[in-house]
């Protein structure tokens, strides 16, 4: 268990309003706009065209890639269009657009795995098209299918859920304790791991005591880990140390350090898949914001617009001055609400001008607050000049690859720094000096071999 030590991090106003409020499915849309790229890795390449009819778990998408994951039709109707399109991050995707004919027909093929041993296992983990549902977005085949496997012995359910507002991790738990210890329980039997360990924050005690009940009568050693009510305790590298007092270094996977983590709600989809064949068709989001009339915990099918979600749930009472996918620390703000679900989201949050509006910058007064937030302790002041100066060295030697972008140096500041952006750019300077330096090792390599 944890070593009683901790790692550093912020106070932040939960604002778990929407905590206590069951997640109700939404209606199917007419239409489903499903994006061919929604991991980590290859994006797909669509397997059908446009007047194909098809059915509810369909595969619609895939790539021979290795780091590719599947992705299914989350309605049943007729493909209507294949189409190019911006994503909010700026690069061209491809929408497989879906006309909804309201039946929900289940695809033939949608049957419960066989499952025998760790390959058929890894093979049905890959056909279910899990990816991290945290947010991350790596496949999880990938995950589960380590290079090390006899040095990995424990596997950690991320259900720390400690971004502001968002609450649908906490729900699912709460409603699905006993699914996801049998998802846990599968995964520890195929990949041969000896223990689980679910991590919560300690600010959802029905969803401890959910799962309490349940591992009271389980004889494999799954327990329950009390996290601190702290952000960002649902880090990887965090929640890692805090579980276990194992440190994860940057460029390391948890492998390296003997540990698999998933998301809770990755391990239920996990096990409905082998429990129906039903793959990763549908998402819960938190709906919740300071204008959004009726906030919710809502599932719906992948695909489904981001104003049709906010419709669903009543609408905006002000104009948006800014639209987050995901929690106000680590959520990334997108230009319009006509975008369509994937499956790395799990919040919408909708705030009116005022509440968005940034103030502007004064100057440090050297305070630390910035350093005793990071949970890495790093210097983000000094990454701040070193990144004005574009000095590499200096990046590099206060440590600026071991930043996770969580945020808690821009929240911690008086002097409202966007400490957390530069850093983000001082990494990319980073990387780029260090593939120039190696494009110009391999150049002189080429150039002394003939």
């Amino acid at each position: 268990m944890s070593s009683g030590k901790h790692l550093n991090g912020v106070h932040v106003d939960h604002c778990k309003n929407t905590s206590g409020v069951a997640i109700i499915p939404m209606p199917i849309p007419e239409k489903v706009y499903i994006p061919m790229s929604q991991h980590i890795g290859a994006p797909c390449q669509p397997v059908v065209q446009v007047g194909d009819h098809v059915k509810l778990g369909q595969l619609i998408g895939d790539n021979a890639a290795p780091m590719c994951a599947p992705i299914h039709a989350s309605v049943s109707g007729d493909v209507v269009a294949i189409e190019k399109f911006m994503t909010s991050f700026g690069r061209v995707d491809t929408n497989v657009v879906i006309q909804s004919d309201g039946k929900q027909e289940i695809a033939e093929t949608v049957v419960p795995p066989v499952v025998t041993d760790k390959a058929s296992f890894l093979k049905a983990v890959r056909a279910s098209g899990l990816v991290g549902l945290g947010g991350a977005s790596f496949p999880t085949h990938i995950k589960y299918n380590p290079a090390n496997p006899d040095e990995v012995d424990t596997l950690i359910i991320n259900g720390a859920e400690c971004e502001p507002y968002i609450t649908v991790d906490e729900m699912t738990m709460i409603a699905n304790a006993a699914d996801i210890v049998e998802g846990c329980k599968a995964i520890m039997k195929y990949l041969n791991l000896k223990r689980t360990i679910i991590g919560i924050e300690s600010n959802k005690p029905n969803a401890i005591a959910a799962f309490n009940e349940v591992l009271a009568n389980t004889s494999e050693d799954i327990s329950v880990f009390e996290l601190r009510q702290i952000y960002p305790q649902g880090a990887e590298r965090v929640i890692i140390y805090e579980c276990t007092g194992k440190h994860l270094i940057a460029g390391k996977l948890p492998a390296d350090v003997g540990v698999i983590v998933s998301n809770c709600t990755s391990v239920l989809k996990l096990q409905q898949f082998l429990a129906t064949g039903m793959p990763l068709v549908s998402k819960s989001l938190t709906v919740d914001g300071n204008i959004v009339a009726k906030p919710q915990n809502v599932e719906v099918p992948l695909g489904t617009k981001i104003n049709e979600i906010i419709d669903f749930c009543g609408g905006l009472t002000d104009e948006p001055g800014k639209i987050l996918l995901g929690g106000p620390m680590m959520g990334k703000a997108i230009p319009t609400d006509d975008f369509a679900v994937t499956k790395g989201n799990n919040a919408v949050l909708c705030f009116n001008k005022a509440y968005a509006q940034q103030n502007p910058e004064t100057a440090c007064i050297s305070c630390g607050r910035c350093v005793r937030g990071c949970p890495m302790n790093l210097m983000p002041t000094k990454l701040s000049r070193a990144f004005a100066l574009k000095d590499v060295d200096m990046l590099k030697k206060y440590n600026v690859m071991s930043c996770m972008d969580c945020g808690c140096c821009t929240y911690s500041c008086p002097a409202r720094k966007q400490l957390n952006f530069e850093i983000r750019q001082a990494k990319g300077i980073v990387m780029a000096a260090d593939k120039a330096a190696a494009e110009k090792a391999k150049a002189k390599a080429e150039a002394e071999a003939k």
